[in-house]
C-alpha cells in the first residue's frame, strides 16, 4: 500500500530539481514527509531521507491496521512495543495484522522512533494549522491529513514520543513516559580488522582473475588498508587527484575532495579558454551534466561520512606503511594504461573496463561483491566479524598506527577523525592482547613478590601452579 520511490522535485521555474526518496499512498505522495525531506536536502544525506521514509511508511501501516484507536498515547505505546516484539502471534506463529513485523534490535527501535519525534516536531513547527478541523482549507490527501492530525496530536502531548525514551529524562517534563528496553551493558567484542598476514595475498591472489591482475580494486583495497579510508570514499576520486610525491617520486599523492565543495580541477576552463574557479558540485554540472555520486539515486550514488578535511576540501592519503604508497603508484601506472583506451564521459578514476556501460562509473556494490570474492579465493570466510568485509580495512590501519606507538592526535588526523573519541573503535585492544597483558601483568607480580612481604587474603597453605608449588606462610610468599 505504501511504497518507496524517488520523487523529482522542481521547486521554482529555473528548471533545477532535487531528486530525494518520497512514500506514495494511495493518495498520492506522502506531501508532508516530502517537504520534510527537501527542507533537510542541504545537510542531510540521501540515506538518511531513506530511513526517515521507512520509519513513516512503518507508523502509517501501523495506523492503517489501528484505525479504532484513538488515545495517542496508548497508540504510540503499542506502535513501540510492536517494534520491539514484532506482530506474529508467539503461539500460533499468525499475524492478523498481516504487518508481518520481526522484533527489531533496541537501536533499531529508538532510531524509528527518533526519526518520527524529529518529523512531527518539524511539522508541528512548519505547519501549524494542522489537521483539517482547524485549517477547513486544506487540500491534502487523506494521508497527508493523518500526517498532520498526528502531529497536532504530538503538539498537544509531546512527552509520548522518542525525546521521552531517554534514561535520564528529568521527572519534571510533563505527560505521559514511554521508555525504551534497558540492555545489558557488554564489553564490544574483538574489532573487526582485516588480517594483517593476509593482506598481500588478498591483493596479489585475491585479485587476479583469469591470470590478469584487477589493478583498478586492487588500487581501491590499497586505499582502505594502507591509508584508512572508508569504503565510500575511493568512489569520488577523479583521475588528476593522484599524482607522484615531491619528496619521494615512486610514492603517491592522494587527495580525495569531497564530493560536493572540493576544489574543481584546474584544467576547467570557460569558453574563452580561461581557468574556472568554483567547486565541483559546479564542475559536474558544468562540464558533464552530473550531479555530485552523493545526490545520486541509483547504483552510482555512493556516501561520503564527513569528519575532519585535511584542507578545504580533500582527505589526504596517509600511507602505513610508507612502502603502500610506493606500490599504489606503481599499480596506479598500469591501471592508468587501461584507462587510457576506453572513452569516459565523466572524471572519475575508477570505471567499468569490461562490463556494460564501458567506461561507467564503478560502484560500490560491484567492489564489495569482487571484494568478497578475492578474500574466497584466498580461503578466507566473508563476515564483518572476521574484518573480511571492506571496512575492516580501515579497522586493521588504526590498529597498526596503535601498535606502532602513533600518538592519539596523530591517528585522529590520519584516520580524518573530527574529535579524539571516534577513533576508540578502531583502536581498542582485542581479547588476545587483553590476554597477553594479563600474562605479563601475572610474570611483573611474581618477579616483584619473590620472596617479599606481601600483603594476601589466602590462609597459610599452598597450591600447585604448573607443578610448581607456590607456599603462603603467613604474609609471606615462598616459591
Amino acid at each position: 500500500m505504501f511504497v518507496p520511490v524517488k520523487a523529482r522535485v522542481f521547486t521554482d521555474a529555473t528548471g533545477v530539481f532535487t531528486e530525494i526518496p518520497a512514500l506514495l499512498t494511495p493518495a498520492g505522495v506522502l506531501e508532508p514527509l516530502l517537504d520534510y525531506c527537501l527542507s533537510r536536502a542541504h545537510d542531510r544525506s540521501l540515506t538518511w531521507m531513506t530511513k526517515v521514509n521507512r520509519s513513516a511508511r512503518m507508523f502509517l501501516e501501523y495506523l492503517q491496521c489501528n484505525p479504532a484507536e484513538r488515545d495517542t498515547y496508548r497508540l504510540f505505546q503499542n506502535f513501540a512495543q510492536r517494534l520491539y516484539t514484532g506482530t506474529f502471534d508467539r503461539k500460533t506463529g499468525l499475524d492478523p495484522s498481516s504487518l508481518c513485523w520481526q522484533p527489531r534490535s533496541a537501536q533499531d527501535a529508538g532510531n524509528i522512533i527518533s526519526h518520527l519525534t524529529d518529523f512531527f516536531d518539524w511539522l508541528v513547527e512548519m505547519r501549524p494549522t494542522t489537521a483539517q478541523q482547524v485549517n477547513p482549507l486544506y487540500a491534502g490527501g487523506l494521508y497527508d491529513h493523518m500526517a498532520d492530525e498526528t502531529a497536532y496530536q504530538f503538539r498537544r502531548n509531546k512527552a509520548f514520543l522518542g525525546h521521552t525514551w531517554a534514561a535520564n529524562a528529568s521527572p519534571e517534563a510533563t505527560g505521559h513516559r514511554v521508555r525504551s528496553q534497558r540492555l545489558p551493558k557488554f564489553e564490544t567484542g574483538d574489532p573487526p580488522s582485516f588480517p594483517d598476514e593476509r593482506f598481500t595475498d588478498l591483493l596479489m591472489t585475491g585479485f587476479k582473475v583469469g591470470g590478469r591482475h584487477d589493478y583498478r580494486n586492487m588500487l581501491i583495497t590499497l586505499l582502505l588498508h594502507g591509508a584508512g579510508f572508508r569504503a565510500s570514499e575511493p568512489f569520488h576520486l577523479y583521475v588528476g587527484d593522484v599524482f607522484p610525491d615531491p619528496s619521494n617520486n615512486s610514492s603517491a599523492i592522494v587527495l580525495i575532495h569531497h564530493p560536493a565543495h572540493g576544489t574543481a580541477p584546474a584544467d576547467w576552463r570557460d569558453a574563452q579558454g580561461k581557468p574556472r574557479k568554483g567547486n565541483r558540485a559546479a564542475y559536474l554540472a558544468e562540464k558533464f551534466g552530473l550531479a555530485p555520486r552523493t545526490e545520486l539515486m541509483d547504483s552510482r550514488g555512493t556516501g561520503w561520512k564527513g569528519g575532519m578535511h585535511d584542507a578545504p576540501y580533500y582527505k589526504q592519503a596517509y600511507w602505513f606503511l610508507p612502502g603502500y604508497g610506493e606500490l599504489f603508484l606503481q599499480l596506479w601506472n598500469f591501471y592508468m594504461e587501461e584507462v587510457a583506451c576506453v572513452d569516459r564521459h565523466h572524471p572519475f578514476a575508477f570505471i567499468n573496463l569490461r562490463r556494460s556501460p564501458l567506461g561507467g562509473m564503478y560502484c560500490l556494490n560491484q567492489y564489495n561483491k569482487a571484494h568478497a570474492a578475492a578474500c574466497k579465493r584466498i580461503g578466507l570466510p566473508v563476515s564483518k566479524a572476521l574484518g573480511t568485509t571492506p571496512h575492516g580495512h580501515r579497522h586493521a590501519y588504526g590498529r597498526r598506527l596503535k601498535s606502532a606507538g602513533i600518538d592519539q592526535a596523530l591517528i585522529r588526523r590520519f584516520m580524518h577523525h573530527a574529535s579524539l573519541e571516534s577513533q576508540e573503535i578502531y583502536t581498542r585492544a582485542s581479547t588476545k592482547e587483553a590476554i597477553a597483558a594479563l600474562v605479563a601483568g601475572a610474570q611483573r607480580l611474581r618477579a616483584s613478590l619473590s620472596g617479599r612481604d606481601v600483603q594476601t587474603d589466602h590462609p597459610p597453605g599452598s597450591f600447585n601452579f604448573k607443578n610448581e608449588e607456590i607456599i603462603y606462610c603467613g604474609n609471606k610468599i615462598i616459591s
